[in-house]
């Protein structure tokens, strides 16, 4: 069965799943409880198969170990939405792995049949790999910002609730029948955490599985508001201020948000949108100009057509990176174990990294640790180095392996290579097709006849042309059998000079050394992109730490407590200050500070040394209005400014895939073929 034939068929199968699936998930959410019976009754049906189908299936893929490992992936990025409902996580985990797999099937197989290549299939299997990824987080960003949404609806009736009531449990227990599924969940679980026995364990576990920051907020305010007594103070209750702290805390995320969206909508489509017209360009060109069937199928040709894909692959990659909100969806790392942890049990790697790995006192060494406390990676130096001496094998290696493979394509295109002709525009017709064909067949067996060596001379040539003359029987001239001699010379001197050069082997060692250092500069990039995400976290530290100063018997250590349960970037010094705290509460916060390179933070902490030794909490923060009053307006300046910058980049980004293909695979390939016809022009007139 051909491959075209294979691909229609996964084609038409995928299509229909596709259909279904979708068809079922839209009449399962669409049910309304008014409708007629019957259709309850169909749809109830529907929702029943349905979810017997997907539970089934979530068994099945746990089995299989590469199904298994995708769906835990998926999984991992929806448990923070259903983490109390397993049969709604298994269900939707498989939904949410039919709809990617379907549809980039669908698109594999689109693409793979308007250009059936083994190369080109490999090339969109990485690419699906890399897009799926970044599919599933648009979707789990999605989410969040629907439970944002509804969090806000939330809070604005707990905020009612509790002017009715003055009591945060019957505040929350008024409210909480009625709300939407994603953040119902997660108000139940509140509730329960507060009115448990052990309140500070349950909210400890409520912490370890709540999804955003916002909620650890509204908890640990419901709290400690429960514990110590709301206080009305010369701006109202604590616990009313906290909310609208929060309000406006989520307003301002969800503002930039959408509105990076809209500066950002569409450009995903135009900068994938180029993939798919590669191929019908170049079907177009080379049948309209013959000659350009030497430019496409060259090294060049081949260079800038998977130099379109990649720029096309890294500007879709690009874009989601600027849409994804880093800035406000940075998580602090986990502690994992990673490949390299694995490999470098191996004694002859261990051997060979400890080659790369610079001296504990050097200040290589010391950088590089410096590097990992700001961008938060936990990892050794070691692995650190393990992955680097891995990325530099993997990038000299691949393009050692791109070279080798333009070269043998290369001299395949020498051996079909056809005599070169006058015809500019059009196509040959068939009879000259036809001849042009048994003229490369011929020009192939005497290159045979030759043993494919470079050394021939002139009369050899000729010669081994004139017996593949009488092989093949055809009538050819002596004006022809010359001619044909000449390119065969010319073929064979092209076809030897394909080979391995020098200077490709020090392209592929600089190719090597951009893979070692890119880690590096990875780093760096994250540790400047994390700068904003540590101001914005001081901010709301102060934020809170504005609300918490009313209570009078709160102290430093307990800010401190319910700072590290909020805390997403500082959790680490703060937990390390908490551990000492008992041993001395001066050296402890003076530790914290100079772990911390930030002014803001660095300030912070100095208020609460001040405020843990010699005066109250309020006295400490007496002039926080003031300076939360700057800091709103800064970050607000500077949220402009990123979504400008962003805006900017994000239009420069989206139409560098459409440029390059209409510059690097449409003109300049009429440039290249211009200079070769008129270089054939000249020759022509010259014979006259």
């Amino acid at each position: 069965m051909e491959l075209k034939t294979v691909l229609i068929w996964i084609f038409l199968i995928s299509l229909l799943l596709f259909i279904g699936l979708l068809a079922a998930s839209r009449r399962t959410s669409r049910f309304e409880p008014h409708s007629v019976s019957g259709d309850r009754g169909m749809a109830v049906l529907a929702q029943k198969y349905m979810t017997a189908f997907l539970l089934r299936s979530y068994a099945i893929f746990m089995k299989i170990p590469p199904l298994r490992y995708y769906v835990r992936k998926v999984r991992s990025r929806l448990s923070f939405m259903h983490m109390y409902a397993e049969f709604e996580l298994r269900r939707k985990t498989m939904m949410l792995v039919y709809a990617i797999c379907l549809t980039f099937g669908l698109g594999m197989a689109i693409l793979t049949w308007m250009n059936p290549s083994v190369l080109f299939f490999v090339t969109l299997l990485i690419t699906a790999a890399v897009l799926q990824g970044l599919f599933l987080d648009g979707f789990v960003n999605r989410m969040e910002r629907k439970l944002m949404e509804q969090m806000l609806e939330f809070l604005a009736a707990v905020r009612h609730a509790y002017h009715r009531h003055g009591m945060v449990i019957d505040a929350m227990e008024e409210v909480a029948e009625g709300l939407g599924e994603e953040i119902g969940s997660h108000v139940h679980r509140i509730n329960e955490a507060l009115t448990a026995p052990r309140q500070q364990e349950a909210l400890e576990h409520y912490y370890e599985t709540a999804p955003n920051r916002f909620l650890k907020a509204f908890a640990g305010i419901s709290s400690l508001v429960m514990e110590f007594g709301d206080k009305t103070a010369r701006q109202g209750s604590v616990y009313l201020r906290a909310i609208a702290s929060l309000t406006q805390e989520i307003h301002l995320d969800l503002i930039r948000r959408n509105k990076l969206d809209y500066l950002l909508k569409g450009l995903h489509v135009i900068a994938l949108a180029p993939i798919f017209f590669t191929r019908p360009i170049e079907i177009w060109a080379r049948r309209n100009f013959p000659l350009m069937d030497q430019f496409y199928l060259s090294k060049a040709g081949i260079v800038i057509k998977a130099v379109i894909f990649l720029v096309i692959l890294v500007s879709y990659i690009l874009l989601q990176k600027l849409k994804n909100e880093e800035e406000a969806s940075y998580r602090a790392a986990d502690i994992t174990y990673p490949w390299e942890a694995r490999l470098y049990k191996t004694g002859w790697i261990r051997a060979v990294v400890h080659w790369f790995v610079p001296a504990r006192t050097s200040l290589a060494y010391y950088r590089l640790t410096q590097l990992f406390k700001d961008s938060n990676l936990k990892m050794r130096v070691e692995w650190f180095q393990l992955r680097r001496v891995s990325l530099f094998l993997a990038g000299f290696i691949s393009t050692v392996a791109l070279c080798l493979t333009l070269h043998m394509a290369a001299q395949s295109r020498i051996l079909r290579e056809p005599p070169e002709h006058a015809v500019f525009f059009g196509t040959l017709s068939p009879q000259e097709e036809q001849r042009t064909a048994r003229i490369i067949s011929m020009e192939n067996a005497a290159m045979g006849e030759l043993g494919m060596s470079s050394q021939a001379g002139y009369d050899a040539a000729l010669k081994s042309a004139e017996m593949a003359r009488d092989l093949h029987g055809e009538i050819v001239g002596q004006d022809e059998l010359k001619a044909m001699a000449v390119r065969i010379l010319d073929k064979l001197d092209r076809y030897n000079q394909e080979y391995l050069k020098w200077w490709e082997v020090a392209a592929a060692l600089a190719a090597g050394c951009l893979a070692f250092e890119a880690p590096v500069w990875l780093l760096c990039f994250q540790r400047r992109m994390r700068l904003a995400d540590m101001r914005q976290e001081v901010y709301q530290f102060m934020t809170m730490v504005g609300i918490f100063k009313e209570l009078e018997r709160i102290s430093v250590e307990e800010i401190l407590e319910w700072l590290y349960v909020y805390a997403v970037i500082f959790k680490v010094p703060i937990e390390r200050c908490l551990l000492n705290y008992s041993q001395g509460a001066e050296a402890a916060l003076r530790e914290m500070k100079e772990e911390v390179t930030l002014e803001e933070f660095g300030r912070f902490a100095d208020k609460l040394l001040l405020a843990a030794e010699k005066i109250t909490l309020a006295k400490a923060f007496d002039d926080l209005e003031h300076e939360m009053s700057y800091q709103f307006e800064r970050r607000r300046l500077e949220y402009e400014k990123s979504l400008d910058t962003r805006a900017g980049l994000g239009r420069l980004i989206g139409f560098t895939p459409m440029y390059s293909l209409v510059f690097a695979y449409l003109v300049v390939p009429l440039i290249w073929m211009s200079f070769k016809q008129m270089d054939l022009y000249f020759e022509h007139i010259q014979k006259i």
